[in-house]
């Protein structure tokens, strides 16, 4: 019973799986905003289209009710998109800001071993090196 709970607290706390939940969580907020966006701004102009039934009840409500919820869907996927791109753009900056560290080991062309770039004999084969 210990290994298995400490193999899921192991799973349970891993990065991904804590940022895999901060997202839901987010998620299903931005899901709010952008139902709200939809039921005040856009239901209204779709319900004062003109209307082919008496009253917009029927067909033509349940129209407009699955118009706004694609539009949500839209809406929601096109600012997500968004964020993500913007992400990963920051963190393609942040890779490109960080320069390779300088070399401080070379191979030495004798013995093929890893010996310090300021070296001018391999301490494995006694080789004299070439600068």
């Amino acid at each position: 019973m210990k290994k298995l709970m400490k193999e899921f607290k192991e799973f349970a706390f891993k990065g991904n799986v804590l940022e895999l939940a901060v997202a839901v969580v987010l998620g299903g907020a931005f899901n709010k905003v952008v139902t709200a966006v939809v039921d005040i701004f856009l239901t209204p102009i779709l319900e004062a289209l003109p209307k082919l039934e008496n009253g917009g009840t029927g067909f033509v409500g349940s129209l407009i009710s699955f118009l706004a919820v694609v539009v949500e869907f839209l809406l929601t996927a096109l600012i997500l998109f968004a964020i993500i791109k913007a992400f990963n753009k920051a963190k393609d900056l942040k890779k490109k800001e960080e320069a390779p560290a300088a070399p401080t080991t070379k191979k030495c062309p004798f013995c093929m071993s890893e010996i310090d770039i300021k070296a001018t004999r391999c301490p494995h084969c006694t080789s004299e090196l070439k600068e």
